[in-house]
């Protein structure tokens, strides 16, 4: 990879293009908050699609090269994309590289005492912390291509807008699940932000990271805790595997109680390009839908 790395870096990016800004993002989140802020002033193109998680994944060849061809790479940060932190520390170098998360406070971020030290990444579980990428893309655009400054602008208030409807919407259907069944247990941790803001319990059986592996008292811990709970429902996640939420279920109807698994939910990565899914909004409303409906019984 390093060779790769200095071979890239060796190139001038000589192709023209119409004037646009060629703008490369990792999440698909992100991919979604520069084509609602930049439009068609810009091509932009997403590493990591529907499916794929960002803790794990390494930068491909093809990715290097589209990363050097950038004007722009917009990244998570806080360490969401632990394999490809060295290159995007190199590639600061040589053109415009940005977390989208940098302008977050600090005071705002969760350092949870089993991640060592380092904050939670999930930010966008939290509708109005991610209002603070949405600023972070638009103020990049702009000090890129100051003459369309008032179309990022513009674009930025209409989507901020949005998010604050998408943001009353969550607190709407949070508010009919009982206090009692606000218990959210998923494959991993994706969800404290989303916890924090919307007033449930979030237990992951892997932690934080996908990297982390769930041991045998993790999963006796959780069965406990859905049984004295009496919790209605598990959730799978698109990018994590299903077999450990699978084997709590199992165990759980081993001790005498039935939880079903109430739907999949996106965490890490959105749906299907070109669905409703596909896009942030669509992501957090199918989310939040999925455990409403799950944990009020309403499906």
């Amino acid at each position: 990879m390093f060779l790769l790395i200095v071979a890239c870096g060796e190139r001038t990016n000589k192709k023209r293009h119409s004037g646009k800004l060629k703008i490369v993002c990792t999440t698909g989140m992100i991919t979604d908050i520069v084509k609602q802020i930049a439009g068609p002033e810009a091509e932009v193109y997403g590493l990591m699609g529907a499916g794929v998680d960002p803790h794990l994944y390494k930068a491909t060849p093809q990715d290097v090269e589209a990363l050097f061809d950038a004007d722009i790479i917009f990244y998570s940060g806080l360490h969401l994309e632990a394999k490809m932190a060295e290159l995007f520390y190199k590639m600061r170098n040589t053109r415009t590289t940005v977390a989208v998360t940098e302008d977050i406070p600090e005071s705002e971020l969760r350092s949870p005492p089993e991640f060592s030290g380092m904050h939670d990444p999930h930010v966008w579980f939290d509708v109005l912390l991610w209002e603070y990428a949405v600023k972070r893309v638009a103020r990049t655009l702009s000090e890129k291509m100051p003459d369309k400054r008032d179309i990022f602008e513009n674009n930025k208030r209409r989507y901020l807008k949005a998010l604050d409807t998408l943001n009353r919407y969550v607190l709407k259907r949070a508010a009919e699940v009982p206090l009692s069944q606000r218990v959210l247990i998923t494959a991993h941790d994706a969800f404290g932000y989303f916890g924090r803001r919307y007033g449930f319990k979030v237990v992951g059986l892997q932690g934080i990271s996908t990297q982390a592996e769930a041991g045998t008292g993790d999963v006796q811990n959780l069965v406990n805790l859905i049984v004295r709970r009496k919790i209605r429902a598990i959730f799978i996640e698109s990018s994590v595997p299903r077999k450990n939420i699978t084997a709590v279920q199992e165990a759980v109807a081993y001790k005498g109680w039935e939880v079903k698994v109430g739907g999949e939910l996106f965490s890490d990565a959105m749906g299907d390009e070109g669905t409703f899914e596909g896009t942030y909004i669509g992501m957090i409303t199918h989310n939040i839908n999925t455990i409403v409906d799950a944990l009020s019984g309403e499906k």
